[in-house]
């Protein structure tokens, strides 16, 4: 089949011009930016200390001390707009407002009210902006806003004649702030020639760039190139499954990431160009490469359980040339562990749905009492109910348990047992005083060992047939851990050696059974897949455990004469103490 790829609207030449223009104008314009707030800054100071000369100039002025002291001495009322505006520091400050082309000229007293202003109805009013500096001896300039607008400003004091150190006034000098930012004018030609050369260049830049590129690539665009290159990693090396290429006379050719991973994980050859017989990889394989098509078969490899297939290669074409075998190798353990996930969510979906059609049981019950005007028997009808639980499973004493999540799933696994003719029952010494954190990672492993000791259970010739769970979490510095111990009335394991699966019959049975592909059970009647068998579940969760820190094991191998295997497993960080001021103390009833 021909893959037709999309043919770009724009050629790779006009996308380059376009992304060179853009970078080379937000250059220009950054840099414009950053010229004209520096330029800005620097006019901003000069009138800074452009105000505040004219701010000494005037301050240090005899008539303005003169006049000032004789000001800051007379009543606040007697500084009033009409005896103010025509008085000598008001027409002063303008004669020097309008000779020096300055903003504002103000003049205040020693309390910063207005002696001189540019707006005479404001004479004899308290100034807009902080005086204190100015009368307390010092000068400042700054670039604020004030009555008549935004502008850079100096204020310097103004102190009595012949003494120094007598403040009786200050004096104020603005220029304003549009008249800073007019007089960048002058500097934007400047800058606008230089930002279009640079676009002129970056156009001709890119233009070459195009034409060479073009001429190298052959007229392909990149993104043709990029595709076929995307094509070439997704199918051989960017999947997630061991995909090995195998020619006609047997050497590999392919051999990607997950193919080493599954395979040969501690292995750091290059397979590629080795013959399949003479690379030491599993020998499934080479029974896979010599057929015309292979599976999907189940294998174990290392500790692992892989599913492996293989389907010949042939060139489109009326020849249809054969090129070889490639072979697929998926993990399944993965799988495995999220189907046994999913089983624990669906026990537990089962057990609150059969917990919601008991409680509307009982809510019927309950109504039809109350309708009957028997409140007596409503209350005790109610009070069983709260001493009983929520549900009856038939497992007895799940209230030891002490968590929602372990009482709904051993309750649902115990209506699963009944179903078979075994009883599930809670152990005597089962003590939790915490709560389940994790419930997954809990109802993996519980859930595998209950179906298991279950199925051994049915499977055995014990006339009472039974399964025991006991569940202890314990709490120290170390960290809170879960303890589990599953029991069962079967026959037990068999001995090292007795089943078909293995070869080895002096590996121990207790270690045996937890090796991936390794299982005493029959299939399942009506199972046609040859890939859904059993031997993987133990697997499993035993490394779902150590991964945490756990571990899962066999206690008692069992016998037929005495009882079922029992196995034990502790998971820890799983639980979590309940702080005792969460517990609630019921209150006693008169």
């Amino acid at each position: 089949m021909t893959q037709v790829r999309p043919t770009p609207r724009l050629r790779f030449s006009t996308r380059v011009l376009l992304l060179q223009l853009g970078v080379v104008f937000a250059v220009v314009l950054i840099t414009a930016g950053t010229f004209a707030a520096l330029t800005y800054q620097r006019l901003g100071d000069q009138a800074e200390a452009r105000a505040l000369a004219v701010a000494r100039a005037v301050a240090s002025g005899e008539d303005v001390r003169r006049e000032t002291a004789a000001l800051a001495t007379s009543p606040a009322s007697a500084l009033t707009p009409a005896s103010l505006a025509h008085g000598p520091l008001q027409l002063g400050a303008e004669s020097t407002r309008e000779r020096t082309g300055a903003f504002f000229v103000v003049i205040t007293d020693d309390t910063g009210l207005r002696l001189a202003h540019p707006n005479p109805a404001l004479l004899g009013q308290q100034v807009s902006t902080d005086p204190s500096v100015a009368l307390g001896g010092g000068e400042e300039t700054s670039q604020d806003s004030g009555t008549l607008g935004h502008s850079a400003r100096a204020k310097v004091p103004v102190y009595a004649p012949g003494a120094e150190s007598d403040v009786v006034g200050e004096v104020s000098v603005g220029f304003s702030s549009d008249d800073i930012a007019a007089s960048l004018g002058p500097n934007i030609l400047p800058l606008a020639l230089t930002a279009a050369m640079s676009l002129v260049l970056g156009a001709l830049a890119s233009t070459m760039m195009g034409t060479r590129l073009r001429r190298l690539t052959l007229g392909l665009e990149p993104e043709e190139i990029a595709g076929l290159a995307q094509d070439q990693e997704a199918v051989l090396r960017g999947v997630d499954e061991g995909v090995i290429g195998v020619s006609e006379n047997g050497t590999i050719t392919v051999f990607n990431q997950g193919a080493r991973r599954l395979l040969a994980p501690d292995s750091t050859a290059d397979f590629g160009g080795i013959p399949l017989n003479q690379s030491g990889l599993p020998p499934f394989l080479l029974a896979a490469a010599a057929g015309s098509e292979y599976g999907p078969s189940e294998h174990v490899a290392g500790d692992r359980v892989v599913i492996v297939s293989a389907r010949p290669v042939k060139l489109d074409g009326d020849d249809a040339r054969a090129l070889g075998k490639v072979i697929m190798v998926r993990d399944r353990t993965e799988v495995q562990a999220l189907t046994r996930q999913l089983d624990a969510v669906n026990a537990l979906g089962t057990a609150l749905r059969a917990q919601r059609h008991e409680f509307a049981n009982r809510l019927h019950t309950v109504a039809g009492l109350l309708d009957l005007e028997r409140a007596a028997e409503a209350r005790d009808y109610v009070s069983a109910i709260m001493s009983n639980g929520p549900l009856r499973y038939p497992a007895r004493d799940l209230g030891m348990l002490g968590d929602p999540y372990l009482e709904a799933f051993i309750g649902a696994k115990s209506i699963e047992a009944q179903e078979r003719g075994v009883e599930l029952r809670i152990g005597a010494d089962t003590l939790m005083r915490g709560h389940v954190t994790d419930p997954q990672d809990v109802t993996a492993v519980l859930g595998n060992l209950l179906d298991n000791a279950i199925l051994a259970a049915v499977s055995g010739s014990a006339a009472q047939k039974w399964v025991e769970v006991e569940l202890l979490d314990d709490f120290s510095a170390a960290g809170a851990t879960l303890h589990l111990v599953v029991a069962d009335s079967g026959e037990g394991l068999p001995p090292a050696g007795a089943s078909d699966s293995s070869a080895d019959a002096a590996v121990d049975a207790s270690e045996l059974i937890f090796a991936a592909g390794f299982s005493t059970a029959a299939a399942e009647p009506g199972v046609a897949d040859p890939i859904a068998g059993h031997g993987v579940g133990l697997a499993l969760i035993r490394h779902l455990a150590r991964r945490r820190g756990g571990d899962v094991w066999v206690a008692d191998a069992g016998s037929p004469t005495t009882h079922g295997a029992v196995f034990c497993a502790r998971l820890p960080g799983v639980v979590s103490a309940v702080p005792d001021e969460a517990v609630p103390v019921p209150e006693e009833k008169p």
